[in-house]
């Protein structure tokens, strides 16, 4: 153990004085209250599930009436499936991250589906998978709108774009600002 680390155990293993023994406890407190973001993720859980019965609600419909279904109907109801499943990805990532980020460690040690991304999370990380995510999203309401362009208003399909490119652009600045502050913490 080096010099500076037996330093601050003998530190810590000082008793506190009355001042710092308020802080002590108000700091206590402090990291405690990231638990106070817990049912935020277990109301996350439950959006989630809504987003998975809703996805089973527009299946059973589109195998319902597949035979009276035209190839555009069923195309932007495969789309419109995938957009679920991606947002639904997206609350899995924010749940998952988000919890093991901000709330506690997940204890996955030696479980075989534990993801390879939890192993190298931290919110730089979490925030450029949001992005991505959202793109993938932007995407695919993009790609509903061009095939069913008949019934669309340009002027809406302008700002989709629009939209879809500054999600695009915030994905590309938190990429390069996430590459430039590895670089300066690995320095």
């Amino acid at each position: 153990m080096s010099h500076s680390n037996l330093s601050e155990t003998a530190a810590s293993k000082q008793p506190h004085a009355p001042g710092s023994r308020v802080e002590h406890v108000f700091e206590t407190i402090v990291f405690a209250s990231r638990w106070i973001q817990a049912p935020l993720y277990g109301g996350l859980i439950v959006a989630e599930l809504l987003y998975a019965y809703k996805f089973l609600v527009e299946l059973w419909e589109m195998v319902r009436h597949i035979d009276q279904q035209q190839e555009t109907v069923f195309m932007l109801g495969v789309l419109g499936l995938i957009d679920v499943t991606m947002v639904a990805n997206l609350l899995t990532m924010v749940i998952i991250g988000g919890y093991a980020t901000f709330v506690s460690k997940l204890d996955l040690e030696g479980h075989p589906d534990r993801p390879d991304w939890l192993t190298h999370i931290d919110p730089g990380t979490i925030k450029i998978k949001l992005a991505a995510s959202l793109i993938g999203i932007s995407s695919i309401h993009l790609l509903k709108s061009f095939v069913d362009i008949t019934h669309e208003d340009p002027e809406h399909i302008k700002w989709k774009i629009f939209i879809h490119l500054t999600f695009l652009g915030s994905a590309i600045l938190l990429a390069w600002t996430d590459k430039i502050m590895q670089k300066e913490r690995k320095h």
